[in-house]
């Protein structure tokens, strides 16, 4: 435990970088659009990415991004952020948090764009309250796939696109600026810690705690879970606190994800962040992905440098990984056959939670399993259509899903179909009356993926309209053929 410090401080000088700066950026942008070829395929010139599946190479050159990265004004009194479509939520939330303000939704890892986040998966523990980040979005400017850059609002001439935005990971546009809602914060985050030796039990007081928001008598705030076991799992339960004293640190040798199992059943555990502390207490070790490289064992984790205990650096090695196939090669010289990725994160009912656990974890041999509840946010903004307001992240109004999130590999067994196992798990999302995120492989029909993710015609309407000479690839090409 450490001493409370100053946790509104920025973490790092990060100013604003003002209107003159973004339009700078945004010429720079327009620019480079000009400069690919009229029959090459419109992309982003950017060298690292938060997506999982692999993307086909192309030698035309791509959109410069790099003006679009910083905060471009914060407006305390309103509670909003215009923001530019590349900034990181680590530096969104540096400049923001000294006015004591967060996004509504902070996403567990530091290198997720806000742009990123509107047009495919953000999700965090304020989502069971705050629903998703595309949610506290009031304005858009997006460049098209014609060239055009057009401001989208709820309500207006391109209220179209500002609907049928998320989810499109790029097909339709990329976000040049957003203008977002954002909420007052405490400077702490008093944690506790629930275990629960059955998951028919987690689920139900998962549910009760999303919908009366308190939990013996203390506000929850913060709501997310941990399987670990059939027989073992743990809801996470936040509460935001100005009150000082000591506070734990996960930025080092501790890791936060094992500090939950000193829970047990009558006896919860209880625990103390900053505010800064807990929005980032998942990114240290990528949740519990740094076992892959070592870096959970004492003695390397000793000798690691803390400023490389954070998924940007996990990203690198696994781009190393992908490049040299490291993985597979010292599996092959262990005598052990490839090894399927298996990287998701799907959303099922809250009621069908404890059964598709249960079968998950009969059926793939993956742990642990994150899970964070979520409902669309009520009343729903101005401008939305009574029953999925957005036609392409296909949850419904007044329903609470849970995200359940795991990311490892598998054997390859051989004589099953490429992506066996991940074949198996959307089947099984799809029984369940679930959904799953695009980030990472797909492997559907191109006619189950268009009743799936198209929104009926919504869509194709909205590729017509904003990219009507396909300067852009399509939603299927790019999530399932991966071009």
């Amino acid at each position: 435990m450490r001493e409370g410090g100053r946790p509104f401080r920025a973490h790092r000088t990060l100013p604003v970088t003002g209107i003159d700066a973004h339009r700078a950026g945004v010429e720079r942008l327009l620019a480079s659009y000009r400069a690919i070829p009229t029959d090459a395929t419109v992309r982003l010139a950017k060298k690292t990415s938060n997506l999982f599946r692999a993307r086909a190479q192309t030698s035309a050159p791509g959109l410069d991004v790099s003006g679009l990265s910083g905060v471009i004004s914060v407006d305390e009194q309103a509670r909003t952020a215009d923001v530019a479509g590349m900034c990181t939520y680590e530096d969104l939330v540096d400049a923001t948090l000294p006015y004591g303000l967060v996004p509504l939704v902070v996403p567990q890892l530091k290198t997720i764009t806000l742009g990123g986040a509107v047009t495919g998966l953000g999700i965090e523990s304020t989502s069971f309250r705050n629903g998703l980040p595309h949610e506290s979005v009031l304005e858009i400017d997006v460049l098209t796939g014609s060239g055009d850059i057009v401001t989208a609002t709820p309500e207006g001439e391109n209220s179209d696109l500002f609907w049928g935005f998320p989810n499109s990971y790029g097909t339709l546009g990329y976000s040049t600026r957003l203008r977002i809602q954002l909420e007052p914060v405490k400077r702490y985050v008093a944690l506790r810690h629930l275990r629960f030796d059955s998951l028919d039990e987690l689920q139900s007081a998962m549910d009760r705690i999303v919908t009366e928001r308190i939990h013996d008598g203390i506000p929850v705030d913060y709501l997310d879970g941990v399987v670990f076991t059939a027989s073992e799992s743990y809801l996470t339960l936040g509460h935001q606190t100005d009150e000082g004293g000591p506070v734990s640190d996960y930025t080092g040798q501790n890791i936060f994800y094992r500090s939950i199992q000193h829970s047990s059943v009558n006896h919860p555990k209880t625990d103390k962040l900053t505010i800064r502390d807990y929005l980032w207490r998942w990114d240290t070790d990528w949740f519990w992905c740094s076992r892959a490289f070592g870096a959970q064992n004492p003695t390397i984790r000793r000798l690691w440098p803390k400023n490389l205990l954070r998924s940007s650096f996990y990203w690198k090695l696994i781009a190393l990984d992908h490049k040299y196939d490291i993985g597979d090669r010292l599996e092959k010289r262990k005598g052990n056959p490839p090894r399927e990725r298996v990287v998701q994160d799907v959303e099922v009912p809250i009621d069908r939670t404890a059964d598709f656990v249960r079968w998950f974890l009969d059926e793939i041999p993956i742990e642990p399993l994150w899970l964070c509840p979520l409902r669309l946010r009520e009343p729903a903004p101005a401008g939305a259509s009574s029953q999925r307001p957005w036609p392409l992240y296909p949850l419904e109004p007044k329903r609470t899903y849970v995200n359940i999130g795991f990311w490892s590999s598998v054997p390859i067994v051989p004589g099953r179909p490429e992506g066996a196992a991940n074949r198996l798990i959307e089947d099984k999302v799809s029984d369940f009356d679930g959904h799953k995120s695009l980030y990472s492989d797909s492997y559907y029909s191109r006619e189950d993926f268009e009743r799936l993710y198209y929104g009926g015609d919504r869509y194709t309407e909205l590729k017509k309209r904003y990219d009507p000479k396909s300067r852009l690839l399509d939603l299927f090409s790019k999530a399932v053929q991966r071009r």
